[in-house]
Protein backbone atom coordinates (compact mmCIF):
# COMPACT_ATOMS: atom_id res chain seq x y z
CA UNK A 1 0.00 0.00 0.00
CA UNK A 2 1.18 3.56 -0.94
CA UNK A 3 2.04 5.88 1.70
CA UNK A 4 0.83 8.90 1.50
CA UNK A 5 4.38 11.23 2.10
CA UNK A 6 4.74 10.12 -1.75
CA UNK A 7 1.64 11.75 -3.20
CA UNK A 8 3.86 15.04 -4.52
CA UNK A 9 6.03 12.48 -5.99
CA UNK A 10 3.12 11.05 -7.93
CA UNK A 11 1.66 14.00 -8.86
CA UNK A 12 4.58 16.64 -9.30
CA UNK A 13 1.62 19.59 -10.01
CA UNK A 14 0.65 19.72 -6.78
CA UNK A 15 4.13 20.85 -5.94
CA UNK A 16 3.13 24.08 -8.21
CA UNK A 17 -0.54 24.74 -6.65
CA UNK A 18 -3.52 24.09 -4.53
CA UNK A 19 -5.84 22.05 -6.72
CA UNK A 20 -9.22 21.83 -6.47
CA UNK A 21 -10.78 21.78 -9.43
CA UNK A 22 -10.96 17.71 -10.32
CA UNK A 23 -15.10 17.82 -10.70
CA UNK A 24 -13.18 19.40 -14.00
CA UNK A 25 -10.56 17.38 -14.58
CA UNK A 26 -8.68 14.60 -12.99
CA UNK A 27 -4.58 15.17 -13.06
CA UNK A 28 -2.51 12.51 -13.96
CA UNK A 29 -0.23 10.30 -11.47
CA UNK A 30 3.67 9.98 -12.38
CA UNK A 31 3.30 6.25 -12.73
CA UNK A 32 0.67 6.69 -15.20
CA UNK A 33 2.44 8.80 -17.44
CA UNK A 34 5.14 6.49 -17.25
CA UNK A 35 2.86 3.55 -18.03
CA UNK A 36 1.88 5.82 -21.53
CA UNK A 37 4.44 6.63 -22.50
CA UNK A 38 6.13 3.07 -22.50
CA UNK A 39 2.80 1.92 -24.52
CA UNK A 40 3.19 4.69 -27.24
CA UNK A 41 7.10 3.36 -27.34
CA UNK A 42 5.93 -0.04 -28.11
CA UNK A 43 3.36 0.96 -30.41
CA UNK A 44 6.07 3.09 -32.37
CA UNK A 45 8.74 0.24 -32.34
CA UNK A 46 6.49 -2.49 -33.43
CA UNK A 47 3.07 -0.80 -35.47
CA UNK A 48 0.68 -3.02 -36.33
CA UNK A 49 1.74 -6.06 -34.37
CA UNK A 50 1.47 -4.00 -31.18
CA UNK A 51 -2.17 -4.23 -31.79
CA UNK A 52 -1.95 -8.64 -32.02
CA UNK A 53 -3.01 -8.72 -28.56
CA UNK A 54 -5.16 -5.50 -28.01
CA UNK A 55 -8.15 -8.33 -27.24
CA UNK A 56 -6.49 -9.61 -24.27
CA UNK A 57 -5.98 -5.85 -22.60
CA UNK A 58 -9.34 -4.65 -23.51
CA UNK A 59 -10.63 -7.78 -21.32
CA UNK A 60 -8.10 -7.15 -18.87
CA UNK A 61 -9.31 -3.48 -18.36
CA UNK A 62 -12.95 -4.78 -18.19
CA UNK A 63 -12.55 -7.31 -15.51
CA UNK A 64 -10.29 -4.62 -13.22
CA UNK A 65 -13.30 -2.30 -13.49
CA UNK A 66 -16.15 -4.56 -12.95
CA UNK A 67 -13.96 -5.98 -10.33
CA UNK A 68 -13.18 -2.81 -8.49
CA UNK A 69 -17.08 -1.56 -8.71
CA UNK A 70 -18.24 -5.55 -8.20
CA UNK A 71 -20.35 -5.10 -11.41
CA UNK A 72 -20.33 -7.76 -14.15
CA UNK A 73 -16.96 -8.03 -16.64
CA UNK A 74 -19.63 -9.82 -19.27
CA UNK A 75 -22.02 -6.78 -19.17
CA UNK A 76 -19.55 -3.97 -18.98
CA UNK A 77 -19.04 -2.06 -22.03
CA UNK A 78 -15.78 0.14 -22.55
CA UNK A 79 -17.23 3.90 -23.92
CA UNK A 80 -14.92 7.16 -24.73
CA UNK A 81 -17.15 9.23 -22.40
CA UNK A 82 -20.92 9.53 -19.88
CA UNK A 83 -22.28 11.47 -23.28
CA UNK A 84 -21.55 9.15 -26.11
CA UNK A 85 -22.73 5.88 -23.90
CA UNK A 86 -25.74 7.93 -23.06
CA UNK A 87 -26.54 9.09 -26.08
CA UNK A 88 -26.61 4.99 -26.91
CA UNK A 89 -28.93 3.91 -24.14
CA UNK A 90 -30.88 7.02 -25.45
CA UNK A 91 -31.07 5.66 -29.10
CA UNK A 92 -32.23 1.86 -27.96
CA UNK A 93 -34.77 2.70 -25.91
CA UNK A 94 -38.93 3.40 -27.29
CA UNK A 95 -39.80 6.97 -27.62
CA UNK A 96 -43.00 5.96 -25.02
CA UNK A 97 -40.90 5.92 -22.07
CA UNK A 98 -41.72 9.13 -19.71
CA UNK A 99 -38.71 10.13 -17.83
CA UNK A 100 -37.77 11.89 -14.62
CA UNK A 101 -35.22 14.29 -14.44
CA UNK A 102 -33.70 16.65 -11.78
CA UNK A 103 -33.67 20.22 -11.94
CA UNK A 104 -29.97 21.78 -12.30
CA UNK A 105 -29.24 18.54 -13.96
CA UNK A 106 -26.12 18.05 -16.22
CA UNK A 107 -26.56 19.11 -19.87
CA UNK A 108 -25.38 15.65 -20.89
CA UNK A 109 -28.49 14.49 -19.20
CA UNK A 110 -31.15 16.82 -20.19
CA UNK A 111 -29.95 17.77 -23.21
CA UNK A 112 -29.79 14.38 -25.14
CA UNK A 113 -33.14 13.67 -23.25
CA UNK A 114 -35.11 16.53 -24.38
CA UNK A 115 -33.87 17.02 -27.69
CA UNK A 116 -35.10 13.58 -29.06
CA UNK A 117 -38.71 14.70 -27.41
CA UNK A 118 -39.31 11.98 -24.43
CA UNK A 119 -41.84 13.48 -22.15
CA UNK A 120 -40.08 14.81 -18.99
CA UNK A 121 -41.20 15.39 -15.16
CA UNK A 122 -38.60 17.61 -13.19
CA UNK A 123 -37.89 17.52 -9.24
CA UNK A 124 -36.17 19.88 -7.17
CA UNK A 125 -32.79 18.78 -6.11
CA UNK A 126 -32.84 20.55 -3.02
CA UNK A 127 -32.37 19.78 0.69
CA UNK A 128 -34.77 17.11 0.74
CA UNK A 129 -33.79 15.05 -2.59
CA UNK A 130 -35.00 12.10 -1.54
CA UNK A 131 -38.64 13.07 -0.49
CA UNK A 132 -39.17 14.69 -3.83
CA UNK A 133 -37.74 12.21 -5.90
CA UNK A 134 -40.30 9.77 -4.19
CA UNK A 135 -43.13 11.75 -4.13
CA UNK A 136 -42.74 12.87 -7.94
CA UNK A 137 -42.28 8.89 -9.19
CA UNK A 138 -45.47 8.16 -7.04
CA UNK A 139 -47.23 11.09 -8.70
CA UNK A 140 -46.11 10.63 -12.40
CA UNK A 141 -45.24 7.35 -12.27
CA UNK A 142 -42.07 7.61 -15.04
CA UNK A 143 -40.60 4.63 -16.46
CA UNK A 144 -37.04 5.92 -16.69
CA UNK A 145 -35.55 7.77 -13.79
CA UNK A 146 -32.17 9.25 -15.34
CA UNK A 147 -29.69 10.77 -12.27
CA UNK A 148 -26.31 12.50 -11.52
CA UNK A 149 -25.60 10.63 -8.65
CA UNK A 150 -23.56 14.01 -7.60
CA UNK A 151 -24.75 17.17 -8.68
CA UNK A 152 -22.33 18.77 -10.55
CA UNK A 153 -22.58 22.22 -9.66
CA UNK A 154 -23.37 22.30 -5.44
CA UNK A 155 -21.91 18.95 -4.78
CA UNK A 156 -25.31 17.43 -3.78
CA UNK A 157 -25.20 13.73 -3.42
CA UNK A 158 -27.97 11.18 -3.41
CA UNK A 159 -28.38 8.60 -0.83
CA UNK A 160 -27.24 5.63 -1.97
CA UNK A 161 -29.70 3.49 0.65
CA UNK A 162 -32.75 5.73 -0.94
CA UNK A 163 -31.86 4.00 -4.57
CA UNK A 164 -32.00 0.74 -3.29
CA UNK A 165 -34.97 1.08 -1.87
CA UNK A 166 -36.89 3.08 -4.66
CA UNK A 167 -36.24 0.04 -7.30
CA UNK A 168 -36.96 -1.61 -4.13
CA UNK A 169 -40.92 -0.38 -4.40
CA UNK A 170 -40.55 0.37 -8.11
CA UNK A 171 -39.11 -2.67 -9.81
CA UNK A 172 -39.94 -1.24 -13.41
CA UNK A 173 -38.54 1.92 -13.08
CA UNK A 174 -35.70 1.93 -15.05
CA UNK A 175 -32.71 3.29 -12.98
CA UNK A 176 -29.58 5.30 -15.01
CA UNK A 177 -26.96 6.36 -13.30
CA UNK A 178 -24.46 8.84 -14.14
CA UNK A 179 -21.22 8.38 -11.75
CA UNK A 180 -18.92 10.63 -13.77
CA UNK A 181 -18.48 13.15 -10.08
CA UNK A 182 -19.09 9.89 -8.02
CA UNK A 183 -17.12 7.01 -9.48
CA UNK A 184 -13.42 6.98 -7.62
CA UNK A 185 -14.32 8.73 -4.27
CA UNK A 186 -15.41 5.95 -2.44
CA UNK A 187 -16.13 1.82 -2.26
CA UNK A 188 -19.08 1.31 -4.28
CA UNK A 189 -21.15 -2.09 -5.26
CA UNK A 190 -23.06 -1.76 -8.35
CA UNK A 191 -24.39 -5.24 -8.67
CA UNK A 192 -26.33 -3.86 -5.12
CA UNK A 193 -26.56 -0.57 -5.58
CA UNK A 194 -30.42 -0.88 -7.02
CA UNK A 195 -29.40 0.70 -10.70
CA UNK A 196 -30.29 -0.79 -14.01
CA UNK A 197 -27.48 1.34 -15.71
CA UNK A 198 -24.48 3.00 -14.36
CA UNK A 199 -22.46 5.00 -16.89
CA UNK A 200 -19.18 7.23 -15.94
CA UNK A 201 -16.21 8.84 -17.51
CA UNK A 202 -13.08 8.53 -15.63
CA UNK A 203 -11.15 11.65 -16.19
CA UNK A 204 -12.30 13.33 -13.32
CA UNK A 205 -12.02 11.43 -9.87
CA UNK A 206 -10.59 8.43 -11.17
CA UNK A 207 -7.50 10.45 -12.88
CA UNK A 208 -7.50 8.60 -15.83
CA UNK A 209 -6.91 10.88 -18.73
CA UNK A 210 -9.97 11.49 -21.18
CA UNK A 211 -10.63 9.36 -23.72
CA UNK A 212 -12.09 6.63 -21.71
CA UNK A 213 -15.10 5.32 -19.20
CA UNK A 214 -17.70 2.69 -18.69
CA UNK A 215 -20.94 1.77 -18.64
CA UNK A 216 -22.48 -1.13 -16.45
CA UNK A 217 -25.75 -3.03 -17.34
CA UNK A 218 -28.14 -5.38 -14.74
CA UNK A 219 -29.50 -7.94 -16.52
CA UNK A 220 -32.72 -6.15 -15.78
CA UNK A 221 -32.27 -3.24 -18.07
CA UNK A 222 -31.45 -5.78 -21.34
CA UNK A 223 -34.73 -5.99 -22.19
CA UNK A 224 -35.46 -2.21 -22.69
CA UNK A 225 -32.50 -1.46 -24.78
CA UNK A 226 -32.92 -1.73 -28.95
CA UNK A 227 -36.03 -4.17 -28.57
CA UNK A 228 -37.81 -2.63 -31.40
CA UNK A 229 -35.49 -2.88 -33.62
CA UNK A 230 -34.23 -6.10 -36.15
CA UNK A 231 -30.67 -7.22 -34.99
CA UNK A 232 -28.79 -8.34 -37.67
CA UNK A 233 -25.42 -10.47 -36.45
CA UNK A 234 -22.15 -9.96 -38.31
CA UNK A 235 -20.94 -12.62 -40.62
CA UNK A 236 -17.35 -10.91 -40.51
CA UNK A 237 -15.55 -13.78 -38.55
CA UNK A 238 -13.54 -10.40 -36.26
CA UNK A 239 -16.85 -9.67 -35.14
CA UNK A 240 -18.44 -12.98 -34.01
CA UNK A 241 -17.18 -12.52 -30.16
CA UNK A 242 -19.23 -9.63 -29.96
CA UNK A 243 -22.51 -8.95 -28.01
CA UNK A 244 -25.44 -7.23 -29.12
CA UNK A 245 -25.42 -4.35 -26.89
CA UNK A 246 -20.95 -4.52 -27.64
CA UNK A 247 -21.81 -3.56 -31.22
CA UNK A 248 -23.57 -0.46 -30.03
CA UNK A 249 -21.72 0.44 -27.21
CA UNK A 250 -18.07 -0.37 -28.31
CA UNK A 251 -18.10 -0.06 -32.21
CA UNK A 252 -15.07 0.10 -33.89
CA UNK A 253 -11.23 0.38 -32.81
CA UNK A 254 -10.87 0.76 -29.26
CA UNK A 255 -8.29 2.98 -27.74
CA UNK A 256 -5.45 0.99 -26.05
CA UNK A 257 -3.91 3.83 -24.58
CA UNK A 258 -7.23 5.22 -23.49
CA UNK A 259 -8.54 1.79 -21.42
CA UNK A 260 -5.39 0.70 -20.78
CA UNK A 261 -4.82 4.01 -18.89
CA UNK A 262 -8.43 3.27 -16.76
CA UNK A 263 -6.84 0.16 -15.82
CA UNK A 264 -3.20 1.47 -14.51
CA UNK A 265 -5.00 3.98 -12.71
CA UNK A 266 -7.50 1.67 -10.93
CA UNK A 267 -4.52 -0.48 -10.28
CA UNK A 268 -2.73 2.69 -8.43
CA UNK A 269 -6.58 3.08 -6.43
CA UNK A 270 -5.90 0.03 -5.66
CA UNK A 271 -2.50 0.29 -4.58
CA UNK A 272 -3.27 3.18 -2.67
CA UNK A 273 -6.13 1.09 -1.17
CA UNK A 274 -10.16 2.13 -1.79
CA UNK A 275 -10.74 2.66 1.80
CA UNK A 276 -7.85 4.66 2.34
CA UNK A 277 -9.14 7.05 -0.62
CA UNK A 278 -12.38 7.14 0.84
CA UNK A 279 -11.72 7.85 4.46
CA UNK A 280 -9.19 11.08 3.30
CA UNK A 281 -12.05 12.46 1.19
CA UNK A 282 -14.56 12.18 3.70
CA UNK A 283 -12.11 13.80 6.44
CA UNK A 284 -11.55 16.86 4.19
CA UNK A 285 -14.71 17.00 2.65
CA UNK A 286 -15.91 17.52 6.62
CA UNK A 287 -13.47 19.63 7.69
CA UNK A 288 -14.44 21.69 4.54
CA UNK A 289 -17.99 21.62 5.18
CA UNK A 290 -17.78 22.96 8.28
CA UNK A 291 -15.33 25.64 7.77
CA UNK A 292 -17.51 26.90 4.67
CA UNK A 293 -20.61 26.63 6.79
CA UNK A 294 -19.56 28.73 9.30
CA UNK A 295 -18.30 31.42 6.79
CA UNK A 296 -21.44 31.75 5.08
CA UNK A 297 -20.42 30.20 1.96
CA UNK A 298 -22.84 27.68 1.00
CA UNK A 299 -26.13 26.93 0.03
CA UNK A 300 -28.73 26.35 2.65
CA UNK A 301 -29.68 22.72 1.52
CA UNK A 302 -26.22 21.79 1.59
CA UNK A 303 -25.61 22.88 5.15
CA UNK A 304 -28.64 20.67 5.97
CA UNK A 305 -28.18 17.53 4.07
CA UNK A 306 -26.22 14.67 6.55
CA UNK A 307 -24.35 13.78 3.86
CA UNK A 308 -22.90 15.26 1.06
CA UNK A 309 -19.85 14.98 -1.23
CA UNK A 310 -16.60 16.50 -1.36
CA UNK A 311 -17.48 19.42 -4.20
CA UNK A 312 -18.89 22.49 -3.08
CA UNK A 313 -20.20 25.79 -4.25
CA UNK A 314 -18.68 28.49 -2.55
CA UNK A 315 -20.54 31.99 -2.11
CA UNK A 316 -17.88 34.44 -4.00
CA UNK A 317 -17.61 36.91 -6.58
CA UNK A 318 -15.50 37.54 -9.75
CA UNK A 319 -13.38 39.36 -7.48
CA UNK A 320 -12.78 36.37 -5.01
CA UNK A 321 -12.52 34.09 -7.86
CA UNK A 322 -9.49 35.85 -9.31
CA UNK A 323 -7.71 35.99 -6.15
CA UNK A 324 -8.14 32.54 -6.20
CA UNK A 325 -6.55 32.23 -9.27
CA UNK A 326 -3.77 34.45 -8.50
CA UNK A 327 -2.46 32.72 -5.56
CA UNK A 328 -2.65 29.18 -8.03
CA UNK A 329 -5.71 27.75 -6.60
CA UNK A 330 -7.09 26.06 -9.24
CA UNK A 331 -10.63 26.17 -9.65
CA UNK A 332 -14.00 26.97 -11.64
CA UNK A 333 -16.88 29.50 -11.52
CA UNK A 334 -20.34 27.15 -11.88
CA UNK A 335 -24.05 28.38 -11.80
CA UNK A 336 -23.89 31.78 -9.01
CA UNK A 337 -20.74 30.48 -7.28
CA UNK A 338 -16.75 29.32 -7.16
CA UNK A 339 -16.94 25.32 -7.29
CA UNK A 340 -13.98 23.35 -5.52
CA UNK A 341 -13.45 19.62 -4.77
CA UNK A 342 -11.21 17.73 -2.88
CA UNK A 343 -9.59 14.47 -3.69
CA UNK A 344 -7.57 12.30 -1.43
CA UNK A 345 -4.39 14.11 -2.68
CA UNK A 346 -5.43 17.36 -1.13
CA UNK A 347 -4.29 18.06 2.35
CA UNK A 348 -5.57 20.03 5.37
CA UNK A 349 -3.08 22.87 4.24
CA UNK A 350 -5.13 22.99 1.18
CA UNK A 351 -7.97 23.69 2.63
CA UNK A 352 -6.39 26.58 4.88
CA UNK A 353 -4.81 28.29 2.20
CA UNK A 354 -8.40 28.80 0.58
CA UNK A 355 -9.63 29.77 3.60
CA UNK A 356 -7.14 32.37 4.15
CA UNK A 357 -7.94 34.31 0.57
CA UNK A 358 -11.20 33.99 1.40
CA UNK A 359 -10.91 35.24 5.14
CA UNK A 360 -8.35 38.26 3.46
CA UNK A 361 -11.51 38.48 0.83
CA UNK A 362 -14.46 39.13 3.16
CA UNK A 363 -12.40 41.50 5.84
CA UNK A 364 -11.15 43.86 3.63
CA UNK A 365 -11.67 47.70 4.20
Amino acid sequence: MLKFTSMNDQFPLLSTCTYVNTPSSGILSKSLVSWRREHDLEFYDQGSVFRDHHADLLQQVKETVAGFFNASARNTMLVPNFSFAFNTVLEGLSPSHHFLLLQEEYPSIKYPVESRGFVCEYVAAGENLEENIRHAVEKHRPTVFAFSIVNYINGIKISLDFIRTLKRDFPDLLLIADGTQYCGTERFDFGHSGMDILISSAYKWMLAGFGNGFAFFNENAFPYLYADGKYIKPSEPFLQGKSRLSLYFEPGHLDTLAFGSLRQSLMFFHEIGVDVIEDRIRTIADMAKEAFAERGLLQKEVINRKEHSSIFNLTGDDALFHKLLAEKIICVQRGKGIRVGFHFFNTEDDLNKILAVIDGHFSRP
